[in-house]
């Protein structure tokens, strides 16, 4: 015979406040997907040697026209507060020092791939869609390339274009094009 448990799932509030009270610390390296505190990759020097470079070069490209955040939680619904690599964020003149932001307020996620690639493509993928990110990029560092998702629609995104260096990558939400190798080096 089968035992059924059920589970109690955590909600962005509960989570939130395990943070605050130092239950949980940046340590941990977690993050709150569909109710459930789940462990986030280790990133090695190459990811996040890629990190470093797309952010920095955000910043330099997109200065006050957005914020720039690495690896800090965005509030996708009262289930899900991803980390993502890099989140591009609508400006906001106390930076998000009042709350974290929100899927709306979220232009642009990006990840960053090597262990996590079918994390990234199975997991956050409909999260972000389902919560209605416009632009959601996958850098797979194995193949050297930029997945870029757009049109987000229930819990896929609509249009999906693979870039490799040579080419550019139109980041829709401020009108930019950027060169890839700039992104993956």
């Amino acid at each position: 015979m089968a035992v059924h448990l059920v589970r109690r799932l955590i909600n962005v509030e509960e989570y939130l406040h395990m943070i605050k009270a130092g239950i949980l610390t940046e340590q941990d390296k977690v993050e709150l997907i569909n109710g459930e505190i789940i462990e986030m990759s280790p990133s090695g020097s190459k990811p996040a040697a890629i990190i470093d470079r797309i952010s920095n070069f955000l910043v330099s490209l997109l200065h006050k026209k957005a914020i720039i955040r690495v690896q800090s939680p965005i509030i996708i619904s009262s289930l899900s507060a991803p980390e993502p690599d890099i989140a591009v964020l609508k400006p906001k003149s106390d930076f998000y020092a009042s709350r974290h932001p929100r899927a709306a307020d979220t232009l642009l996620v990006i990840e960053v791939s090597d262990s996590s690639l079918s994390t990234d493509r199975e997991v956050k993928l409909p999260l972000y869609a389902k919560a209605g990110i416009p632009e959601y990029w996958i850098v797979n560092l194995e193949k050297n390339e930029i997945e870029a998702h757009r049109s987000p629609q229930d819990d896929i995104y609509a249009l999906r274009e693979i870039l490799r260096p040579g080419k550019t990558i139109t980041f829709l939400g401020l009108e930019e094009e950027i060169e890839v190798e700039r992104l993956v080096g």
